[in-house]
């Protein structure tokens, strides 16, 4: 089965997309979407860095993310400019930094299209490996952060009172953040990962009315998207990363219609703290 390429697409799409939905609620509770576009951006200067240096790819792309996760939180510290400006230097710099260092390096070919907007039909069986170990990792590490989490973004003073340390916790969301990027590159590229963190988590919104089935759906309307993107590609011979987004953004506009039951109009993180 795994012979055929595009069914190689379809389990690494719906691979990422299982993982990629839980942590998105973070995202759209929390509002880090800018942060996440920066993480995303900051992946090419990791593919750039891998390339010059002869290392794993993923490895390369998540130790970028990782110290630009650090980078922030370091300069919140110092304070001085707001954690948008901080962002906004932070994804401009590294993607330009990357842009530049790919440049100067004549002696490789990069495909700098497929790391931009994805090359899901490329997809290896050791990619699949990779995405799925490295989806269990990142399912185990929000059983274990959830409830920290939780408790952070409803109120960050809350949790500290509670001993559980809201800043710690965010940095090694961050870090999963970082997990995400690295694996779901090669997906829908450097310029799109951010939206299967965003969309599919809004669109679950407008239905849950707890924090867990609100990832169980943003999980669910992932995999839809990654496989009716997917099969809308292989139709209209369509880019297949865009095409994965154009769904999910099909999905979303479909929730905004009047739908009688639905658990939408709060925010199930605050109404888990009820």
């Amino acid at each position: 089965m795994l012979d055929d390429f595009f069914v190689r697409a379809v389990l690494a799409g719906i691979g990422i997309a299982l993982v990629a939905g839980p942590l998105g609620c973070f995202v759209v509770w929390r509002r880090m979407a800018y942060f996440g576009d920066t993480m995303a951006h900051s992946a090419l200067l990791g593919v750039a860095l891998s390339t010059a240096f002869e290392i794993d790819l993923m490895l390369g792309v998540f130790g970028v993310a990782a110290i630009v996760a650090a980078a922030l939180v370091l300069l919140q510290r110092r304070g001085g400019l707001s954690t948008d400006a901080l962002l906004g230097i932070l994804s401009h710099s590294t993607l330009a930094l990357g842009l530049v260092l790919i440049a100067f390096m004549t002696w490789v070919r990069i495909d700098l299209m497929g790391f931009l907007f994805g090359d899901i039909l490329a997809v290896s069986r050791v990619d699949l490996l990779a995405i799925y170990l490295g989806g269990v990792v990142i399912l185990v590490g929000m059983l274990f952060l959830w409830r920290p989490l939780l408790a952070s973004t409803v109120s960050a003073e809350l949790a500290e009172a509670e001993g559980l340390s809201p800043e710690r916790t965010r940095f090694l969301f961050m870090l999963l953040m970082a997990l995400v990027i690295a694996i779901a590159m090669k997906i829908v590229g450097i310029l799109l990962i951010t939206s299967l963190l965003i969309i599919p988590a809004a669109t679950a919104r407008r239905f849950a009315a707890t924090p867990e089935l609100m990832a169980l759906l943003a999980a669910g309307v992932g995999a839809a998207a990654a496989a009716g993107g997917l099969f809308g590609s292989l139709h209209f011979d369509t880019p297949s990363g865009p095409s994965i987004v154009v769904a999910a953004l099909a999905l979303f506009l479909v929730s905004l219609l009047p739908w009688p039951l639905r658990g939408a109009a709060r925010d199930p993180a605050a109404e888990a703290s009820r």
